[in-house]
């Protein structure tokens, strides 16, 4: 046994078996690295390095680095696999095999697995009742641990926007606004959460509602593309041909949201994709209804100068073809 650099390392045969403590060309004689920490009551930053072969078990394992790291033979020790990426530590039976966890590990921690890589082993102490001597180590916050996880490659880096509320890691009021606001300032008006679409009002034109925006949405799964209101309206406009069944969009929202221009939006797509791209007459006539009736029900408010007082129901009626039928 030799120390270097507050590391015990030892080379041992645990589980039987030939190949000394280096490589062999025999696969089955092929000597693994386990790092292995101690987690006991008297706390120590020094790991153990074992090398063993595959069929090397959870007890020869624990006799080895025991003697390694010099602790007290008369007492009980488990082996502990940790996994930080899943929050996971599981208690290793006698009879495991150590080397077969590793394997499993991404590849990044099979040939070294030092604590920072989030995969190693814990070597603890076992009461003579049976139960595990925990000592716990200083708590890390969720986001410190997503974030060390994040830079150590483990896990996706983070994402700057979610276009679905219900994929955000963190759901909270402040999360949500937070979302919202970061897609706004790209000029993302649209969000999901769910099958929901939340809009946000830019008070000014942007392209994307000419008819390649209908064509470029047109049978696709709500959620595959960037959110927009047209995806909303294909899916209600193809699940009505595929059900034969009424499909009801709601718009809801306060005053100045957008939800008159939402509307001609929606009845913009509807009518584009029962003419196939073409413009039609009929979208002229139910948009040409909108500001008739505004004129008389329209009132100016805190926030908006022409809002309408008064609620709007308008039905499109189809062929079995899928042509607007009135």
């Amino acid at each position: 046994m030799s120390v270097r650099d507050g590391a015990a390392t030892v080379a041992t045969n645990a589980g039987g078996g030939g190949g000394g403590g280096g490589w062999s060309n025999d696969p089955d004689d092929r000597m693994y690295l386990l790092q292995i920490y101690p987690r006991l009551a008297a706390q120590s930053s020094t790991c153990c390095n074992l090398r063993v072969q595959k069929n090397a078990t959870t007890a020869s394992v624990i006799t080895d680095a025991a003697a390694a790291l010099g602790l007290d033979p008369g007492r009980l020790y488990v082996l502990a696999e940790v996994k930080e990426s899943g929050g996971e530590e599981w208690i290793l039976e006698a009879g495991d095999l150590p080397v077969q966890r590793v394997l499993l590990w991404p590849r990044k921690a099979q040939e070294q697995h030092p604590q920072s890589f989030g995969f190693y082993f814990l070597l603890q102490e076992r009461n003579h009742d049976g139960s595990i001597h925990y000592v716990h180590l200083p708590p890390l916050s969720k986001e410190q641990e997503v974030q060390r996880l994040a830079a150590r490659g483990f896990l996706p880096p983070p994402q700057d926007d979610f276009a679905d509320l219900c994929n955000l890691p963190v759901l909270s009021e402040d999360s949500i606004l937070n979302n919202l606001r970061t897609r706004f300032y790209k000029k993302k008006i649209y969000t999901y959460a769910g099958s929901i679409l939340v809009a946000i009002n830019p008070f000014k034109f942007l392209p994307i509602y000419n008819p390649k925006y209908v064509k470029m949405y047109e049978k696709h799964q709500l959620g595959k593309l960037e959110p927009h209101i047209f995806a909303i309206a294909d899916v209600a406009y193809y699940a009505m041909l595929r059900k034969r069944v009424n499909q009801c969009i709601v718009i809801s929202g306060e005053s100045g949201s957008g939800k008159t221009q939402s509307t001609n939006f929606l009845i913009h797509c509807l009518t584009a994709l029962s003419q196939k791209g073409y413009a039609s007459g009929v979208e002229r006539t139910i948009l040409g209804a909108g500001p008739v009736l505004e004129a008389f029900g329209n009132a100016k408010t805190a926030h908006n100068n022409n809002s309408s007082r008064f609620g709007k129901f308008i039905q499109v009626n189809y062929l079995e073809s899928g042509v607007v039928r009135g």
